[in-house]
């Protein structure tokens, strides 16, 4: 089961017409790791929008620079596999009920910040499916759904990060989020997204010996 549902997170991650709406759940996390950061580091969360395009904006108010604004804008990236390296830490623990139940609180604190349409119906059609696989599912099933959602938010966790760089390279990311850190810290926007890759990848690397090796 941990081997198909590997393949399967890879074929929606690699697969276009399949990664298009499954980016959703990536920015849905993406989002929830600013706004979790900002309310820590002491800014006040205004709201998220999450758009069809897949991308998405968390707004909130605070001081324009210094450490709570950088690790704000570090967060979203990442978020999606650190969270995955979370769950594949209960996975080992063999708790998938807290994992769900993890899903869902995720959700429904996303659900109370989201101020466009497209927002909430992207979160509530996430939630119902999630709903649908923790109130009728089988133990088996559910145990399956978590192996995937931990897998596919390892690995489509790697992929906006590419895009990310690609789009910067023809210039159309000025405003993205290592290019909001390059602002803030004088470091290069190139280095942030290098950062971003090696933390995702140091977690996949790690999430996917906890789930492999016995």
């Amino acid at each position: 089961m941990i081997l198909v549902t590997a393949g399967v997170a890879i074929a929606v991650v690699l697969t276009n017409v399949l990664w298009r709406p499954a980016r959703n759940v990536i920015t849905i996390v993406h989002e929830a790791g600013h706004a979790l950061v900002a309310v820590l580091a002491g800014r006040r969360l205004a709201g998220i929008r999450l758009h069809s395009d897949t991308s998405g904006v968390t707004v909130s108010r605070g001081r324009p620079h210094g450490p709570g604004m950088v690790c704000t804008a570090l967060a979203g990236y990442v978020a999606p596999s650190l969270l995955g390296l979370g769950f594949a830490a209960l996975l080992g623990a063999d708790r998938v009920s807290a994992l769900l139940v993890t899903c869902a609180v995720l959700l429904f604190a996303v659900l109370v910040m989201i101020r466009n349409v497209y927002g909430v119906l992207s979160v509530v059609t996430t939630g119902a499916i999630l709903f649908g696989v923790s109130w009728f599912a089988t133990e088996e099933i559910q145990a399956a759904f978590a192996y995937l959602i931990t897998w596919f938010l390892l690995l489509g966790g790697v992929r906006p990060i590419m895009e990310l760089q690609s789009k910067r390279r023809r210039g159309q990311a000025r405003d993205s989020d290592a290019d909001q850190l390059a602002r803030l810290t004088g470091a290069p926007g190139f280095f942030w997204v290098s950062s971003f890759a090696l933390i995702n990848l140091g977690a996949l690397f790690v999430a996917a010996g906890w789930l492999l090796i016995p």
